[in-house]
């Protein structure tokens, strides 16, 4: 491969890995948000214990974890775009000798 290619692959990997991270801090805002929500509503199924405020713990949770398996997922993403920047940035150090 040749060194302007590695080159090119490196910035649109930086740039992946750039978006994915951005991404996953968007993400953390959100379960954060959902999490608590879902402790809320807990806490008032708890405390009420009626079906309907069982049901909208559920529900809550449900989206927390929905959301946390997003952030599992760009998680995922991030650590394969980091070993393919690795990846790159040895050929490119290879490619430099």
């Amino acid at each position: 491969m040749s060194r302007s290619l590695i080159e090119r692959r490196l910035r649109e990997t930086s740039q992946r890995l750039k978006r994915a991270r951005d991404e996953l801090a968007v993400i953390e805002e959100q379960l954060a948000a959902l999490a608590d929500a879902a402790e809320d509503a807990r806490l008032r199924a708890l405390v009420s214990e009626t079906p309907l405020a069982n049901r909208e713990y559920q529900d809550a949770q449900r989206h927390a974890d929905a959301m946390d398996r997003s952030r599992q997922t760009v998680l995922a993403s991030i650590a394969e775009l980091q070993t393919t920047q690795d990846g790159l940035l040895d050929r490119l150090v290879i490619e430099s000798h």
